[in-house]
């Protein structure tokens, strides 16, 4: 399933595909959302958020699309009138002017008031965006520390988007790398320099990934990587799909686990579990 910033990097194209020209036709598969399709044509898309894996479409006249792409759902942006080719099923189409956006496949899709968006089920469950909203070290750091998850394993921690929204499988992994950190390490058993440095590379990471499409290794490990003839894939990351191969640090094989019922991968000999 995509994480934050893929889903950050969706919005962004969509927003620059629809944002400031009124629509000209809305079209949607549900039934529920139909009878609202009208409504929407003449006014403007202003702004695409994310928060975590879901996007918020918000128009000028107060409503806000919801969609989660789930596994398989996708926008497609293009020409106005042209069909993209496809054998996904379309859910939902914004024409304007001489561009077009169409969602497919994903079958979790509602429209709402903009005063009302943050009572959506899944919505009211999610910490701050870290790509959306201006969220800070401390305030990481601090919600670290809150009673619901301090006393909880890392390696299951950071898949919790109540914690903070958008962080996946492959964040996870590399958050804890950089921070040197075991996966059953637990916030409350962190000393303030090692909570400090986790806080930091949960927000660096996430935005390093946004900026650089997918990118969370450091470059001159990159450049390492690369020399090695390690795969496209691989040199990506720091330690995620890196099993086997030398730790960038100290040259200890990276190993494969199982955290919550996902891949982990980690250096046995950066991230020991003390104590």
């Amino acid at each position: 399933m995509p994480e934050g910033p893929e889903i950050r990097r969706a919005a962004d194209r969509v927003q620059e595909q629809l944002a400031g020209r009124p629509l000209d036709d809305a079209w949607f598969a549900f039934d529920a959302l139909k009878p609202h399709a009208g409504a929407l044509i003449g006014h403007q898309v202003e702004r695409v958020d994310t928060r975590g894996k879901a996007m918020l479409t918000r128009f000028d006249n107060g409503r806000v699309l919801y969609s989660h792409n789930q596994l398989y759902g996708v926008w497609k942006l293009h020409a106005a009138g042209v069909e993209p080719e496809t054998k996904r099923s379309l859910r939902v189409r914004f024409e304007a002017g001489d561009r077009a956006a169409s969602l497919y496949s994903a079958s979790d899709v509602s429209l709402w008031d903009a005063a009302t968006i943050n009572e959506h089920p899944f919505l009211a469950r999610l910490g701050p965006d870290l790509l959306s909203e201006n969220v800070t070290e401390d305030e990481v750091a601090e919600r670290l520390q809150d009673t619901r998850f301090a006393r909880r394993g890392l390696g299951g921690l950071l898949l919790d988007q109540g914690l903070v929204a958008g962080l996946g499988n492959y964040l996870r992994s590399e958050i804890l790398f950089f921070a040197r950190l075991h996966y059953k390490t637990r916030p409350q058993d962190l000393a303030d320099d090692e909570l400090a440095r986790l806080a930091r590379y949960v927000i660096a990471l996430t935005w390093q990934t946004y900026r650089e499409k997918g990118v969370t290794n450091a470059p001159e490990w990159v450049k390492k990587a690369k020399r090695e003839g390690e795969a496209p894939r691989q040199r990506r990351f720091a330690a995620f799909e890196r099993e086997g191969l030398g730790c960038h640090r100290c040259a200890t094989p990276i190993e494969r686990t199982t955290v919550s019922s996902r891949r982990l991968y980690l250096c046995p000999q950066c991230q020991p579990l003390h104590g």
